[in-house]
């Protein structure tokens, strides 16, 4: 058993807990705790650390979740085996740290991609999580169904019919650790030589994933209502990665006119089809719910993705995409790939759901997420400079456009002098010469609501110029 030396900061930002699994989870990364070697107790390691059992107890569940560590009856921690399957490179690994310390004296973070961690209902994943693992079933630790477990994917497809209007059964539901795998076994499926249609800015991630699998991309503008079909005619594709309950990051709300045009430009050719990416559309603050493009789809041509990122929290690594009847077809045809969600990960998810606690924890996060978007609306109508927001309807964040003659590096800069992180429009385009105005991202999710006062009037003090 290995004595484990951690130093915790009892004055930091962050809590203990995350403190104790960070410093495990690193020391198993870079092989300082080898494969198959025990972990000391709870209890002992909370005397040790003079801090309460409950903390290690949550530091060892996230681990346990995330497969770092297997608990044994009886026995108690042991490292998992990950030699193979997850390896840090000392460069990158200390790219990674330098970021991390510039990011240091960032007090307040207006990251667009932050969600609000204060409410994660930590006591009753902790309850469930002990329940799922206090059955004793052998089954849960072994490799579960290549497309995910059945009865999580039943759950998922009643839970997009009712809630997103998705027409699908179960077996048409892949699920896997976020949407950069499910993107690469799409690519499996139908093959690389397509041509990729892509809203332009858009989300970058999804552009460089498919660059990396040598798929070609071409680049689309957008007007008020979405991804300009006009254009996309224009073009080689047949493909198109669209974003229509929520465009990332105009924030645009594709009406109904604009989803039958592309969904009759699929219908024209046998090999088109259209990625529908719907990431957040758990969160709209007007109006109702927008219907997903997929459940207008007649024709077989939708590809439906989404996340448990962002409406429960990016650690749960659960994304799920809905194939079309001809392609899942072909998955089974050439599927080959193991599930990359733990049997476990995805029966805590199916009882979260299943129990009720999912959509109570949507509800609230509605709550309080619209209580911080309209606490940061108002506080933005003191800053002068800013002559318009947009991309306030839904999500967790906004965009302040300014004048044309203020420089956004500028406006960064200044922000950075105050300590508070901001995000230039400019860093999602792929190409350069398409962004003409000065926008800034203001993601309001991972702020408290008392801070967000605060930060506005450090930008006040920074943008009045």
């Amino acid at each position: 058993m290995y004595e484990l030396m951690i130093e915790l900061d009892s004055n930091g930002k962050k809590p203990l807990y995350e403190q104790i699994y960070e410093y495990i989870k690193r020391e198993i990364q870079e092989g300082k705790l080898p494969f198959h070697n025990k972990l000391p107790s709870t209890r002992i390691l909370a005397k040790n650390l003079q801090i309460s059992r409950s903390t290690v107890d949550l530091a060892y569940e996230q681990l346990v979740s995330e497969g770092y560590i297997l608990p044994v009856a009886c026995k108690g921690y042991y490292v998992c085996q990950i030699e193979g399957l997850y390896h840090i490179n000392k460069t990158k690994e200390m790219n990674a740290y330098d970021i991390e310390k510039k990011q240091e004296n960032i007090q307040y973070d207006f990251t667009p991609n932050g969600i609000d961690t204060e409410n994660f209902p930590y006591s009753i994943w902790r309850k469930i999580m002990k329940n799922t693992l206090m059955e004793d079933n052998r089954e849960l630790f072994q490799l579960g169904f290549p497309l995910g477990e059945p009865n999580l994917r039943a759950t998922i497809s009643t839970y997009l019919h009712q809630a997103r209007g998705v027409n699908c059964s179960p077996s048409q539901i892949i699920l896997g650790a976020g949407n950069d795998y499910l993107l690469m076994i799409l690519s499996q499926i139908i093959g690389t030589n397509h041509i990729i249609a892509m809203e332009d800015p858009t989300y970058k991630q999804a552009y460089k994933t498919f660059c990396n699998l040598k798929i070609r991309v071409n680049c689309i503008g957008l007007d008020k209502d979405g991804m300009n079909v006009e254009q996309l005619e224009a073009t080689d594709s047949n493909i198109a990665y669209v974003m229509p309950s929520h465009q990332f990051p105009l924030g645009i709300i594709m009406p109904i006119k604009r989803r039958m045009e592309l969904l009759n430009w699929a219908s024209k050719r046998e090999n088109r089809y259209i990625i529908e990416d719907d990431y957040d559309s758990e969160f709209r603050y007007i109006g109702k719910p927008i219907p997903s493009l997929q459940g207008y789809d007649v024709n077989d041509k939708v590809i439906y993705m989404g996340t448990f990122s962002k409406s429960i929290a990016p650690a749960i690594r659960v994304s799920y995409m809905v194939l079309p009847q001809n392609l899942i077809k072909d998955y089974y045809q050439k599927g080959f790939y193991a599930s990359t969600v733990s049997k476990i990960d995805q029966t805590i998810l199916n009882t979260f759901i299943n129990q009720g606690y999912y959509e109570r924890h949507l509800n609230k996060m509605r709550a309080t997420y619209k209580n911080k978007h309209d606490i940061l609306l108002n506080e933005l109508k003191r800053i002068k400079n800013i002559i318009s927001i947009t991309g306030e309807n839904a999500g967790v964040h906004v965009l302040a456009n300014f004048p044309k003659e203020v420089k956004e590096s500028l406006l960064i800069e200044k922000a950075k002098q105050q300590n508070v992180g901001v995000y230039g429009l400019s860093d999602y385009y792929i190409k350069d010469d398409r962004h003409e105005n000065t926008t800034i991202l203001l993601g309001y999710a991972s702020l408290a609501e008392k801070d967000i006062k605060e930060a506005v009037d450090r930008l006040r003090n920074a943008w009045e110029f």
